[in-house]
């Protein structure tokens, strides 16, 4: 379908709801401070956003052509806002115990979320860069937000000055590209480069750009930020951490490559090999000593981006297609992870080192039988939903000729089954140290079993999701 000009606010009326919504609840908190209350209204204003979105037809462009609506962008949102409704849901529980009323902590990431938005909806450069802004200034206030606690302004510090570091990369990068092509438009960049071909200015413009993407999703050489940001912030936080924000980085990935580089495809191929290789190998051997499950989870995040990135070094159609359905697998998986690391309290105090996990399939049996699914899932056995994540991806890279690549990445998923699988055998094998969890609140256990039942009945009727990824993915091609 051709790309029509509309010169309305309609395409961009999700956002434009979140940006209102959110000036008015940050007027409402600062008047009446209430957390509880103030959950269940950003919760609503992300789900009318998500309604908005599903009301959206066809393939649009306003703004000047700097802001964009097609399925791919869609389905993208629509995964951002139930990662942010989740992430949300997981919260209540927390500032339930801890006796925290942050009235800023929704609305926080609610702006995340309308940043993210902005980002996947991106057409040009300035857009990119505006919507990437938004959302990591709210991302930056969110790992400091227990300001009585050491290590959460520890990580907000650390991920505010990397995440500088990686804005201003990209934006040197963003300003060679236009100094080389003279706009900042996707579509005239890919004219640009199809007509003249790649000059070497544009190519160091493209790996600046890619640096800075590299880094909104932790894959190696860029990767260092995560694994103390992810311990140091508090749960809820890193729960949103590693999953809305990524899958918001990654379809601006995608959608900076396939639509302003296609011409040039032979040179970024080069540098998403080498950033899935190395993301695949250190997120399978770092994580085999740590004790932490924060810690674990964060190099688990990075090695499944490498993991994401093999189908997009493919450059077809099928390996975009096995990204959007890993995206989808892996928010469901992490949601699930996450929901029982934040159900791990003993004597009104959160625990969480692996050893605590000791004995639970005798404690908490049904708990310790869903963590394993996804634990499973997370390692790619079959026949779970995290099997079928990895099998595509690494079909579209052999169909590309990219042998090596996916061989080094079903070694490196075989070694990174090794620590899911040393949690399985603390709790079914080792001996209860301690008493038992606590009972898990309504909310985590509704996103734990949902998350778990997901993963073990995905492989009896995949077919829609694999239906919705191929449609996204068919647009940029």
């Amino acid at each position: 379908m051709a790309q029509t000009m509309v010169p309305s606010f309609w395409p961009a009326l999700p956002e434009l709801m979140l940006a209102v919504g959110a000036m008015a609840l940050l007027l409402l908190g600062a008047f009446r401070r209430e957390g509880k209350n103030m959950c269940v209204l950003s919760a609503a204003l992300l789900v009318l956003a998500g309604i908005a979105i599903l009301f959206q037809s066809g393939e649009t462009t306003t703004f000047g052509g700097a802001f964009a609506v097609d399925p791919f962008i869609r389905l993208m949102k629509i995964l951002a806002i139930v990662g942010s409704l989740s992430a949300m849901a997981m919260s209540l529980n927390y500032f339930r115990n801890e006796n925290l009323t942050m009235f800023e902590y929704p609305i926080l990431i609610v702006l995340a979320t309308l940043g993210m938005l902005l980002m996947i909806s991106a057409n040009g450069l300035i857009a990119l860069y505006l919507g990437l802004e938004l959302q990591s200034l709210a991302l930056y206030v969110l790992a400091a937000i227990r300001r009585d606690k050491l290590r959460s302004a520890e990580a907000g510090l650390k991920y505010f000055i990397l995440g500088a570091l990686s804005s201003g990369l990209l934006l040197y990068g963003a300003s060679l590209i236009y100094g080389f092509t003279g706009t900042v438009q996707f579509e005239g960049i890919a004219a640009v480069a199809a007509s003249g071909g790649p000059s070497l200015g544009l190519l160091f413009g493209l790996v600046f750009l890619l640096a800075g993407l590299a880094f909104k999703i932790s894959a190696v050489p860029f990767h260092m930020w995560t694994p103390d940001v992810y311990e140091g912030a508090p749960t809820p936080v890193t729960a949103f951490f590693a999953a809305a924000p990524k899958i918001a980085a990654m379809a601006l990935l995608i959608r900076v490559l396939f639509t302003a580089f296609p011409a040039i495809s032979g040179q970024w191929q080069q540098i998403l090999v080498f950033i899935s290789l190395a993301s695949m190998v250190l997120g399978a051997f770092a994580a085999i000593g740590q004790r932490n499950i924060k810690r674990l989870m964060a190099y688990s995040s990075i090695g499944h981006m490498g993991f994401a990135l093999v189908g997009l070094a493919a450059m077809n159609q099928e390996g975009v297609s096995g990204v959007i359905l890993y995206l989808i697998i892996y928010l469901v998986m992490t949601v699930g992870t996450f929901a029982f690391i934040l159900s791990m309290r003993r004597d009104e105090t959160m625990v969480e080192n692996i050893d605590d996990l000791a004995g639970l399939s005798r404690t908490r049996p049904m708990q310790a039988l869903a963590l394993s699914l996804l634990m499973f899932s997370l390692a790619g056995i079959p026949p779970l939903a995290g099997f079928f994540a990895k099998f595509y991806v690494f079909l579209a890279a052999v169909k590309s000729g990219l042998f090596l690549l996916a061989v080094i990445g079903v070694l490196a998923s075989v070694v990174g089954a090794f620590y899911y699988l040393r949690i399985v055998k603390v709790m079914y094998f080792d001996e209860p140290e301690g008493e038992a969890f606590e009972p898990m609140p309504r909310e985590l256990g509704l996103l734990f079993s949902v998350a778990g039942l997901f993963v073990l009945v995905f492989f009896l009727y995949p077919a829609p999701v694999l239906k919705a990824a191929q449609n996204a993915a068919a647009v940029l091609f």
